[in-house]
């Protein structure tokens, strides 16, 4: 009889009490970099899937979820963004999807690992794709030290960090909040992910803590990755001055065209994106109140 191969998985542990098991085809890259482990796998369920240091960054099957509402939510929001800054996101989701706005004139990334974006280009094409546009400025940095030289220089910043450990632990902390408060033009917008409300209680908490520390008005926004812990996402939208509008206002001209080329983000899931069940308020500590006009 034939040798039967083994079966093959990958696993992501979440705090010593959960596992996450999924199947692969395939290891296609496995390298450790100065800051983390790196791997990429082909799976049947979920395509290929992007790993760094055992946890799921992002994968062909469900990463547009993420990349579209950590993207258009701002951009839309914004009245005219032409600079934006994106902190992290080495695997090009966001670049992709920010640089379908007729405004942008350049977007900046700024990944500390280079080995992530050269994996990504190599093995995920079809999320880091748009790495190569001319209006793509890569810089591989910290982005603490890069984002503390810059004042009043983006429109909308996006911190799309890993979790709050290892290289991403400095993204989550008082001062760097204020150093990308202080590189916004007058009425930028940050955009920061903020976890899982139902896996990183007590992150979640921190987080939106630190915030309402720096900037004057912060809300969570929500939707569902299935790959991520606890499958239920939150991002934080944060103003470098306070705006007495809903945060459901959005350019909807643009926001039509913007939906022909987007999987899961329309002008109904924006405005819904903001109404929270009231455990999220709980864990965000937040008391917006989602306006009538949603």
């Amino acid at each position: 009889m034939p040798e039967q191969q083994e079966t093959q998985w990958m696993t992501e542990e979440h705090k010593q009490v959960l596992r996450y098991g999924f199947k692969i085809k395939e290891k296609l890259y496995s390298e450790r970099s100065v800051f983390q482990q790196i791997d990429v796998v082909d799976t049947d369920f979920y395509g290929r899937m992007l790993f760094l240091d055992g946890a799921v960054m992002t994968t062909e099957q469900d990463e547009f979820i993420y990349h579209e509402m950590i993207t258009h939510i701002p951009l839309l929001g914004h009245p005219n963004p032409e600079s934006v800054l994106i902190i992290g996101g080495g695997d090009g989701g966001a670049v992709r999807e920010v640089l379908k706005h007729p405004s942008i004139q350049e977007v900046v990334l700024c990944e500390i690992d280079g080995m992530v974006i050269e994996a990504c280009k190599r093995y995920l094409p079809s999320i880091s794709g748009g790495l190569n546009d001319p209006r793509v400025d890569i810089h591989i940095r910290d982005g603490i030290e890069f984002i503390a030289e810059h004042k009043n220089r983006f429109d909308v910043i996006l911190v799309d960090s890993t979790d709050p450990i290892g290289p991403g632990e400095g993204l989550f902390t008082e001062s760097f909040y204020k150093n990308v408060r202080d590189a916004l033009t007058p009425g930028g917008i940050m955009v920061n992910q903020s976890e899982s409300p139902i896996a990183h209680v007590r992150e979640v908490a921190l987080v939106y803590q630190l915030l309402r520390k720096v900037f004057p008005q912060v809300t969570p926004y929500i939707a569902t990755v299935p790959t991520y812990p606890g499958a239920y996402w939150s991002w934080a939208y944060c103003m470098k001055e306070r705006y007495q509008g809903p945060f459901s206002q959005i350019n909807d001209l643009l926001a039509v065209d913007i939906e022909q080329s987007t999987r899961y983000y329309n002008r109904q899931i924006h405005r819904a994106a903001f109404a929270l069940p009231n455990f999220v308020r709980e864990r965000t500590r937040t008391d917006f109140e989602t306006p009538a006009s949603c």
